[in-house]
């Protein structure tokens, strides 16, 4: 009986809530669907607000504010699929869920990276990159073919069959540009020497996984590495980088300082977001990554008289599509999912974590960095993964050449190390300047 009366307590409650939430999305948008772009984005910003105030309030990094909030709202959430009705809001794929519109919060998160990086050129002029430009290439490739290796090796390990193991490699052995960049911004470290350095590392990853995407198509359609494709892609990448720093350097920087010179904000921000929007798009047309042109671009945008200007004026709206970005990163991780993976997953990130500082550091002083900053670099690029990583799994899942687990999986990975990075950045701060007295004594 007791039993039965808690069973009857139990669906009154979930009836309850059901109501309560199917007549509150009504009232709030009596005229509009819930399937249209303006509801979600009014979740997004309202509870996006109150969650990042709440992790402010105990002092956490805003992107995992970001993140936990995309996971409460989002159409994988458990506590959402619980609550809302069946036959109530839900995406194209028929998941119940609060948000819907998954292809158009994508579409934005995607305008949030470009934006983010070309704001975060803007702090990096060409002579800044030209110091670091060696080392970012020597570093950022030992450090992601070494975790690469080791995480081939361990997933075959774990049972995993040659593809998947493949692609998983691949996919944990790239940091992620937009949560680094973020959190170096959010720290106030975004200037210092080291960051220079991490930010080399992060545009020849991003290089290195567009020739990695190429590569594993070509595996996986006719079973052998496509070298014509491989030296294409580099062909490009160094033509796009040397035409920036020679023809670019001396055409952009003076027609924005022309725009600049009307002394008119709006026709100077519109100015600069094209010639954002412009070359992210040039980059996007040659086979390499949008957010390798919006950081060119922003170089560009650096070396005029207006470029503190210029940021100022950009950075509220990218603000505004960076918290997008990673709120909609949060939405699309099925948590539910999470006790299938588990131990895979733990496994996965220790390797993938313990390997990715191993091998900054051996590339660090290879090429003889100072200890201070081999370990600051190693630190900050140990954990996060993210949009990469999430891009190469989807390419092997969408081709049906991979196991479909891959993708929550991956998911699942990119939430932990999200989480992880912010407390292993706060773990270098109190071993590093023990490392750097012993250095200089």
């Amino acid at each position: 009986m007791q039993n039965i009366a808690l069973q009857l307590d139990s669906s009154g409650i979930h009836s309850t809530l059901n109501n309560t939430v199917t007549s509150l999305i009504e009232q709030i948008t009596p005229e509009l669907p819930h399937t249209s772009f303006v509801t979600d984005l009014a979740f997004i910003m309202i509870i996006g607000a109150v969650v990042t105030l709440a992790f402010f309030k105990i002092k956490q990094p805003l992107i995992i504010g970001y993140l936990f909030a995309g996971m409460l709202i989002g159409p994988l959430s458990p506590f959402w699929a619980w609550v809302l009705p069946e036959g109530g809001p839900s995406t194209d794929g028929g998941v119940v869920g609060i948000l819907s519109d998954i292809s158009a919060l994508n579409l934005f998160a995607e305008i949030g990276v470009i934006l983010l990086l070309f704001v975060i050129g803007i702090e990096f002029p060409y002579a800044k990159i030209r110091s670091i430009g060696r080392v970012a290439i020597g570093v950022g490739t030992i450090g992601l073919f070494s975790t690469l290796g080791v995480i081939f090796y361990t997933a075959s390990m774990l049972g995993m069959q040659f593809m998947d193991a493949l692609f998983i490699a691949a996919a944990l052995s790239i940091s992620s540009t937009a949560i680094i960049v973020k959190l170096l911004e959010e720290t106030g470290r975004i200037r210092k020497e080291s960051s220079i350095l991490i930010l080399g590392i992060l545009i020849v990853e991003d290089v290195i996984a567009v020739i990695l995407i190429s590569s594993l198509q070509s595996i996986a359609l006719v079973g052998t590495v496509s070298i014509e494709s491989i030296i294409a892609v580099v062909a490009v990448a160094v033509i796009l980088i040397v035409g920036t720093f020679t023809v670019g350097t001396r055409v952009i920087p003076l027609l924005i300082d022309r725009v600049a010179a009307a002394e008119h904000r709006e026709i100077l921000l519109l100015s600069v977001l094209g010639v954002c929007f412009g070359y992210a798009l040039l980059a996007n047309i040659v086979g390499l990554s949008v957010a390798i042109g919006a950081f060119l671009a922003g170089v560009l945008v650096a070396e005029s008289k207006s470029a503190e200007v210029a940021k100022l004026l950009s950075s509220p709206i990218k603000d505004m599509f960076v918290a997008i970005f990673f709120i909609s990163v949060g939405a699309l991780m099925d948590v539910s999912q999470l006790e299938n993976y588990i131990f895979v997953a733990i496994a996965l990130i220790a390797v993938a974590t313990g390997m990715k500082f191993g091998g900054n550091l051996i590339g660090n002083f290879i090429f003889r960095q100072k200890r201070g900053k081999a370990l600051r670099s190693a630190f900050t690029l140990a954990a996060p993964r993210g949009e990469f990583s999430i891009v190469i799994v989807k390419v092997g899942v969408d081709m049906g050449v991979v196991s479909s687990f891959l993708f929550p999986l991956i998911g699942i990975i990119s939430i932990v190390t999200a989480f992880l990075s912010p407390f292993l950045m706060k773990a270098g701060d109190k071993i590093i300047p023990a490392v750097e007295k012993k250095e200089n004594v």
